[in-house]
């Protein structure tokens, strides 16, 4: 019998050629959509879990408000892990990460830059599961100066040699290394990626007794079952009682006096799991991923799956009347309900399997191009993941039966004797309002996806033009210019006699891109007690004209007065929350030294607010401390000629005789990389959205085409009455049209409180205007009538002599 339905089926495929391309091809790029997104979320859903204790593990993190300003930050202070492992014994283990950055490594005559160093406990690779090819988790990292490094990082240095026991140079810091273990890498689902682990064992920061700094990040493993939320509320009293003394010795002030004035001090528990999609705080390891793209690309995949199967029960329920002479003589020859229903089920789940072979086609075709989208690696590969194949099998399954099952029971419902009789019309009957309103949801989502898309571009657009109060175009930035040590400020002077070059400033502070950072409390000279948090930049007299930025009230740094080592420039947040707006000018902040010395400077100037965050954060105050002479190199260029410009630069670079390799980016680019997560998402959004409008036009395009075919007589005898090809084309639009105009007014309010929800992630943003939803809605429109009028244009011009013969 199962062998009679498939024979069947495929003939009835195969007779009905266009129906069957239509629903193959929407049903394949639904399919397709479903897959690519469902590998996307997999992957998204799958950070840290490949940690052998990752339902237990928790990172602790630390989190402030000081006179209403919040600090969240993912590092804590350095006695954190050993403090919280010796309180509580529901602490397992507790190990510790301290990033290093990317110094010149030397490697016999070479040297090496850019990858990725941290220093981490001695037991980091019993917590972490990040399994040794060579080495002993418990010794490997015991003794100072010992490494763990990748598998391919070694592959770089030593060529095909065991790299255990080989000796390599951390030339920024002198200091000799012995390579004591081997990890294959670090998966690249991890919250972090680095090349090279160095051994905390001797690192005198390690060992530091301050709970007012705060830059490690540190993990905890807890006891099978406990809860997270019952240690977390234990850890305010771990608070009082090892950072109260502290601030005391700070401040001056009690930790209640503390707490009594608004201020507050706490250590946070988050699991290890939800750090990739639920954790933007400042310092992150890495740029983390987002819960919301999470949901709205899963949304988009249901919703493209949704309107393919929409296509299918639309179509057939169409096409019925094709096929009601046949369920009338089948039924007439004794067969039952049931049997027409599994006929036509089989028929559903032989289309949707050749759709389902049609989109692993597309998937594995398309993949690297979403790869390269995306910034990921996923991978098709049936073979070696055994739950693929079932899976696939099991959604061809869900897709038919979901897409045929209305269609099956509508076509066996017939009546044998009024079908006989010519007197069903099963394309006019009952489901032309269920059709209809599939028809409204399949556009309601396709306006949705195109609003959405045109926000998204918007907001990015918005970005990229907005007026950040530095210049950041022809501003060249080269970062290793702290390893030529004295022979830096040599550097420097030489390319400020490039005419080329207007301008040069030595500072690791960057308003774009990877920066230095410094978190830095202070407080009215005259005021002790009114702590403020503020962020400190260590900067040059050139800094300021070099980057463009605008002076509000005083004067820059300058060599002219001798004093300015303890004066400092306030941003214009920093002066209004101190209570200065527009008297700023020789009032004092004071400030607690590392050495716990109380130090007080003089406000020289204030500068412009610009933006030295993500546009996603509000402008915070800032400190311009005058530190000559450190870390990156930033030039101001006024030439197009920038690639001469460079070649000139690099051989500067290297007759200074540094083996350091002359390295640069320009600070533009590195503003565009602090959006790179947004601009992938926009990018991805609007293909989905293009996908999505496509499908749902294949739809339109098969029900115009039975549409048309149902009243070729109708058309006939209106053309015979005189009826132009106009009038006849307007007749067959204007049912489809009402839809997608009821699509967009129902669309419309659900897109514009789903973007606002979005945009509010922002605090600088875009207002959605009305054009987006009149765009979006005559984009619609004009698709749908497009799709329709080819239909439409074609029956009008047949000849009605032809029309009138049809039946």
């Amino acid at each position: 019998m199962f062998r009679n339905y498939l024979k069947v089926a495929w003939r009835n495929l195969i007779r009905n050629k266009a129906f069957s391309a239509i629903n193959i091809v929407g049903l394949a790029f639904g399919l397709a959509t479903c897959l690519l997104i469902g590998l996307y979320l997999l992957d998204e859903l799958s950070y840290d879990r490949f940690n052998a204790n990752a339902d237990r593990m928790v990172r602790v993190v630390f989190r402030a408000v000081m006179n209403g300003g919040e600090i969240n930050e993912a590092s804590v202070m350095p006695p954190v892990a050993q403090t919280l492992k010796k309180d509580y014994p529901e602490v397992e283990a507790a190990t510790r990460i301290r990033t290093a950055g990317a110094p010149a490594i030397t490697v016999g005559t070479k040297t090496f830059r850019d990858d990725q160093l941290a220093y981490v406990d001695t037991n980091f690779f019993q917590v972490f599961s990040l399994p040794l090819v060579q080495g002993d988790a418990k010794t490997v990292l015991s003794q100072p100066n010992t490494a763990v490094i990748s598998a391919d990082l070694a592959r770089k240095y030593f060529g095909n040699a065991n790299p255990v026991g080989r000796l390599l140079t951390i030339k920024s810091w002198n200091t000799l290394v012995r390579i004591t273990g081997v990890i294959e890498k670090v998966p690249t689902n991890a919250h972090f990626h680095f090349d090279l682990f160095l051994s905390m064992a001797g690192v005198a920061e390690a060992n530091s007794t301050s709970w007012m700094t705060s830059n490690f990040y540190t993990y905890l493993v807890l006891a099978k079952g406990y809860d997270p939320k019952q240690l977390e509320a234990k850890l305010p009293q771990t608070v009082s009682t090892y950072m109260g003394p502290q601030v005391q010795q700070a401040f001056g002030m009690s930790m209640a006096q503390f707490s009594q004035k608004g201020n507050r001090l706490s250590l946070r528990l988050q699991p290890l799991t939800d750090i990739h999609l639920h954790s933007n705080l400042t310092s992150e390891l890495e740029a983390n991923g987002d819960s919301q793209y999470v949901y709205i690309f899963g949304a988009i995949a249901l919703f493209m799956l949704l309107i393919a199967c929409i296509n299918f029960m639309n179509l057939s329920t169409a096409g019925a009347s094709k096929r009601a002479r046949e369920v009338g003589v089948r039924k007439v020859m004794g067969s039952a309900r049931q049997s027409l229903t599994n006929q036509f089920l089989i028929e559903s789940l032989l289309l949707t399997m050749v759709a389902l072979v049609l989109a692993v086609g597309i998937v594995w075709l398309v993949l690297p191009l979403f790869n390269e989208l995306a910034g990921k690696t996923l991978a098709l590969q049936i073979g070696d993941a055994g739950w693929l194949l079932p899976m696939l099998l099991l959604l061809g399954l869900l897709v038919g039966v979901l897409a045929g099952s209305y269609p099956a029971f509508f076509l066996s419902s017939f009546k044998p004797i009024t079908v006989l009789n010519g007197g069903q019309r099963a394309g006019n009957q009952g489901s032309l309002g269920l059709r209809s309103g599939l028809v409204v949801v399949q556009f309601f989502i396709s306006i949705i996806l195109t609003i959405g898309t045109t926000v998204v571009y918007q907001q990015l657009n918005y970005i990229q033009h907005k007026k950040l109060g530095y210049t950041k175009e022809q501003v060249l930035v080269l970062p290793d210019a702290w390893q030529l040590g004295q022979k830096a400020t040599v550097f420097r002077d030489q390319i400020l006699r490039d005419p080329r070059v207007a301008n040069a400033s030595m500072s690791g502070y960057l308003p774009a891109g990877p920066s230095n950072t410094n978190n830095y409390l202070m407080h009215p000279g005259s005021n002790p007690t009114q702590l403020i948090k503020a962020i400190r930049y260590d900067v040059d007299y050139a800094y300021i004209p070099t980057l463009g930025m605008q002076l509000a009230a005083g004067r820059n740094f300058s060599k002219a007065y001798g004093t300015d080592s303890s004066g400092v420039i306030l941003n214009e947040t920093a002066a209004r929350i101190l209570g200065w707006d527009g008297n700023a000018i020789g009032k004092t902040i004071g400030h607690t030294e590392s050495d716990d010395t109380q130090k007080t400077y003089t406000v020289i100037g204030v500068v412009k607010d610009f933006h030295f965050r993500s546009l996603h954060e509000a402008i915070a105050p800032l400190v311009m401390a005058l530190t000559p002479d450190q870390g990156t190199l930033i030039v101001k260029v006024k030439t197009d000629d920038v690639a001469g410009l460079l070649a000139s630069l690099k051989t500067e670079w290297e007759n200074l005789a540094t083996d350091t390799p002359f390295t640069y980016s320009f600070l533009d680019r590195r503003y565009n990389e602090t959006y790179l997560a947004e601009q992938k998402t926009g990018r991805i959004l609007g293909i989905f959205a293009g996908l999505t409008i496509f499908v749902a036009c294949l739809g339109l395009f098969g029900l115009a085409a039975f549409t048309a075919e149902q009243r070729t007589k109708e058309i006939g005898v209106r053309k015979v009455l005189g009826a132009s090809v106009v009038s006849i084309i307007t007749l067959l639009s204007r049912d489809f049209v009402k839809l997608v105009l009821i699509a967009i007014v129902i669309a419309s309010p659900v897109a514009y409180y789903a973007m606002n929800r979005w945009l509010s992630n922002f605090a600088y943003r875009i207002d959605i205007s009305w054009w987006v939803f009149v765009l979006a809605g005559l984009l619609a429109v004009s698709i749908a009538l497009l799709t329709v009028s080819f239909q439409s244009i074609r029956a009008a011009l047949v000849n009605p002599v032809k029309s009138l013969r049809s039946e």
